[in-house]
């Protein structure tokens, strides 16, 4: 067996990680449940871009935007009469940092907790079978095989020069306590609708400038039309159809031209986010040394067994492709360790993973929109129902969206469902969950729900779907 020190140093072991991201970590500890000597290596902090730099975060300035458009919108509604909110959003800033902070150390005790071995250092392939750590803990790291959980890192477009003060992607947005009077945000997928709420909650004239038909490009286009309403009812402005094709910095602000169509425009700003999409870390990880093909875009091709064309050498997350997602890299990683331990389990279905983004309203999906259903299936039994029309949503206010349901015509096995609204993200469990056991609407509407609740939309849409709704 390998040998290995778990207080971090150059060793043999069964499994080497390159990285300590939420796949790799995750797939440290279950390699170590079955009974592999594992060492993850880290140049950065354990959790990777999730835990510090994305999803912990950006959530915590979101739970403050969500109190402060609650209190500033809705306030009078409930009796409640703040007058002039005073805000200060370097300590939101501070919250998001302690929240990460506490999280990462969370992390490293689990890596202790299972005997893993945290190499301190940047890990480049050295061979199919080893790993040259250079950092804190450098030497040569040989293992069995070697699982690349790299993760991913903004994209920013040529001739644009992020210098976090007025150009910033998510990673400086995060650590900047300044809130911008004007601010424009290129791109309307999750990250950038996301930092466009907290933005304008927190006072700033926000522009989001997206080139495709709709905000969140992909998504159900029912969906995307409510976000649209709804931000532009909270005043931020969203530019469909609309192209990036210049930003200047200059001694007042940024100056971003725009183009529609024919038209050009110049928008005045005093920060610019970039938010237009994430490339893979692949760079100087030592592939060429290792034989590990990649493709035009620079990710890490694999089989369902997330095998590489190199025998001893897996990748899973961000690096090994869309979706570029946490939990679609964590559950990548059990997969991963598993296959590799001999464990028979069914390769994981990349269809089945959820989707979510936590601006107000939420949204959050799972499987086929309509039109790719219709385009799978043919005919497909589609059933929705709008928070309008819900107890719990009308008592505490939150009536924008629906929930959608759409099943296949032979059996009504759920093939995807769609949720837009307050509680979005959490009510998207229920619906993975039902299509992971391949349920049927018939099951979802046989379901006794709790009233009143937010989830009797779920058991509403089942029931619309076979025709049968009861509240709608």
């Amino acid at each position: 067996m390998a040998t290995g020190n778990a207080n971090g140093s150059g060793g043999r072991y069964d499994l080497a990680v390159v990285g300590a991201g939420p796949g790799g970590y995750v797939a440290a500890i279950r390699a170590a449940q079955l009974g592999m000597r594992v060492g993850v290596i880290e140049e950065d902090r354990p959790g990777g871009v999730c835990l510090n730099w994305g999803c912990i975060p950006s959530k915590a300035l979101l739970t403050g935007a969500e109190l402060v458009d609650q209190l500033r919108n809705h306030g009078d509604t409930f009796g409640v009469a703040a007058g002039e909110l005073r805000l200060d959003y370097g300590k939101v800033i501070d919250h998001s940092r302690k929240a990460a902070d506490r999280l990462c150390k969370g992390v490293e005790s689990l890596l202790k907790k299972n005997r893993i071995a945290l190499l301190r250092g940047r890990g480049r392939l050295a061979s199919p079978t080893s790993v040259a750590v250079s950092g804190a803990d450098e030497g040569l790291v040989e293992a069995s095989n070697v699982l690349l959980a790299t993760g991913s890192t903004e994209w920013v477009p040529p001739g644009v020069a992020v210098d976090g003060e007025r150009v910033l992607t998510s990673r400086e947005a995060l650590a900047s306590k300044r809130m911008p009077d004007r601010i424009v945000i290129i791109g309307a997928g999750a990250v950038g609708l996301e930092f466009a709420y907290v933005y304008a909650m927190y006072g700033a004239k926000v522009t989001v400038v997206e080139m495709a038909p709709q905000a969140l490009p992909g998504t159900d286009p029912e969906v995307a039309q409510v976000v649209e309403r709804e931000f532009r009812r909270k005043k931020i402005e969203i530019r469909t159809g609309t192209r990036f094709e210049e930003l200047k910095v200059e001694p007042s602000g940024v100056r971003v031209v725009v183009r529609k169509g024919d038209a050009s425009d110049a928008l005045e700003a005093d920060q610019v986010l970039v938010a237009i999409g994430r490339r893979p870390l692949s760079a100087d990880l030592g592939l060429e040394a290792a034989g590990v093909a990649t493709d035009a875009k620079g990710f890490v091709p694999v089989d369902a067994r997330f095998a590489t064309n190199v025998a001893t050498v897996r990748a899973i997350g961000d690096l090994a492709g869309a979706p570029l997602l946490a939990h679609k890299a964590s559950e990548e990683g059990v997969a991963a360790v598993e296959f590799l331990a001999g464990v028979k389990r069914p390769d994981l279905d990349h269809a089945k993973i959820p989707a979510c983004i936590y601006c107000q309203p939420q949204v959050a999906w799972i499987g086929y929109t309509e039109a790719q259903a219709k385009e799978r299936f043919g005919e497909v039994k589609v059933g929705r129902f709008p928070f309008t029309a819900s107890g719990k949503a009308v008592a505490s206010g939150h009536t924008a969206g629906f929930a959608k349901i759409i099943a296949e015509p032979r059996f009504g096995e759920i093939v995807g469902a769609h949720v837009v609204g307050h509680g979005a993200t959490e009510l998207i469990a229920e619906l993975s969950l039902a299509m992971t056991l391949e349920a049927t609407t018939t099951e979802i509407a046989g379901t006794c729900h709790a009233h009143p609740t937010l989830s009797e939309a779920i058991l509403e849409s089942a029931l619309a779907a076979e025709g049968r709704g009861i509240n709608f």
